[in-house]
């Protein structure tokens, strides 16, 4: 396998964009695996932070040039934000994270219901789509219902999803992917399911976007959640609520208030700019992978293909070689051929050694990788790992190389072979 991507992706290019890759340990170059829990971000998205503060740092609505600039930023990170997620600009929620604003808005929906009203959660969900309905449903008086995931297949189990569903189902949270096993459910079924039975599909997308080119509306989920740090910017929760349910949901804030637009009424209080400063340098560089086409919307359908076909392909070469490894047992779609029902996102553990020695050992190679549960504990209960310490997970971005790809292989083999 070659470095430079045959479809499109300059690999030797695109690496010199990010100042991280650059790191080595012990003389050793850095292979950076830990994407699943974060991605490393090019020089555009630091330095955006970084002129933000330096010279545009101000509050919104002030009759002086730098907080012009702070309103014209968050328009323009707005529209910037639509195009990435398939919405429209008014549905567009910034906030400190992911997990902050499901709970905020998963608070504000149970509030609508009433006891008794049911929750359907995923076993494949990562504990932000799973918590806070747990938390809500105590306080309100909901039931929630757990879709469980098929062990051998490693995915999730949509008959047994649909068999759960009532006519006092409300919602379905479910992942477009497992930020543990990279297992791709079927979004069309879920949202066929959910609003068969009039309930709102609400998505985790977080795991998915770095890898998959995202559509709100197209998918038709009512509700869609992200964080910029996993697609190459800062640390930022960003998401898209469907305008007549945003419109409709209670939402808390400060007063006096002016009427906003339909999503931002859950944005509280002043927000990160210089972060959403990052979040619209990020657009701008996953842009620039399709910079050919010519409108921003198109430019990002055109990257978005050039990174699935570069992923999939460090996919099937891994899948290949991990199945060759003696005592390593891969938790996930094992088949080359099924390189496209999932992320590159492996999840494994090794004969002989505990997931915290293994990831650890790694690290002294200089092959960052992450040891136990990622927050994923309805996967690991599903697969028996929860207790005896997880799994070590190792994930590729589309900067990722095949000759990393090679390396994690390679040292995976010789610590199996002792």
């Amino acid at each position: 396998m070659n470095s430079s991507d045959s479809l499109g992706l300059d690999l030797p290019a695109i690496r010199a964009r990010f100042p991280a890759l650059q790191r080595k340990v012990n003389g050793t170059p850095v292979v950076y695996l830990d994407g699943p829990g974060g991605s490393q971000t090019p020089a555009i998205v630091i330095e955006a932070v970084a002129e933000y503060l330096r010279s545009d740092n101000a509050n919104m609505d002030g009759p002086f040039p730098t907080s012009v600039a702070t309103g014209q930023l968050l328009h323009d990170a707005r529209e910037a934000a639509a195009d990435l997620l398939g919405s429209d600009t008014d549905e567009v929620i910034f906030g400190a994270n992911t997990t902050t604003i499901n709970f905020l808005l998963a608070h504000a929906l149970a509030r609508t219901l009433k006891r008794g009203d049911e929750i359907i959660v995923t076993q494949l969900d990562h504990d932000a789509n799973v918590a806070p309905w747990l938390h809500v449903a105590g306080d309100h008086g909901l039931a929630v219902r757990t879709a469980r995931l098929d062990p051998h297949a490693t995915t999730l189990d949509l008959d047994h999803l649909e068999a759960l569903v009532s006519s006092r189902t409300r919602v379905i949270a479910c992942t477009l992917a497992s930020n543990a096993v990279g297992s791709i459910p079927d979004p069309e079924r879920v949202a066929a399911i959910a609003h068969a039975a009039g309930a709102l599909m609400w998505v985790d997308a977080v795991h998915m976007a770095p890898h998959r080119r995202l559509n709100r509306a197209a998918m038709k989920a009512d509700v869609l959640l992200t964080s910029a740090y996993k697609y190459f910017g800062p640390h930022l929760g960003v998401a898209a609520l469907r305008r007549d349910l945003a419109q409709s949901l209670p939402a808390d804030r400060v007063r006096p208030a002016d009427e906003v637009p339909a999503g931002h009424r859950f944005e509280t209080g002043t927000l990160c700019h210089e972060a959403i400063a990052g979040f619209l340098a990020a657009v701008e560089y996953l842009e620039s992978l399709g910079a050919q086409a010519a409108r921003r919307s198109e430019r990002l359908d055109l990257a978005y293909a050039r990174i699935e076909v570069h992923e999939a392909a460090l996919t099937r070469r891994t899948l290949q070689r991990l199945a060759e490894i003696p005592g390593l047992a891969l938790y996930g779609i094992a088949d080359p051929e099924r390189a496209t029902q999932r992320t590159p996102t492996f999840c494994f553990n090794l004969d002989g050694w505990s997931a915290a020695k293994l990831s650890a050992s790694l690290g002294e190679r200089g092959l960052f990788t992450y040891p136990g549960n990622y927050y994923a504990l309805g996967v690991m209960d599903a697969l028996g790992l929860q207790k005896s310490g997880g799994a070590v997970r190792a994930g590729y971005l589309h900067y990722t190389t095949p000759e990393e790809a090679d390396r994690l292989c390679d040292a995976l083999t010789a610590l199996a072979r002792g």
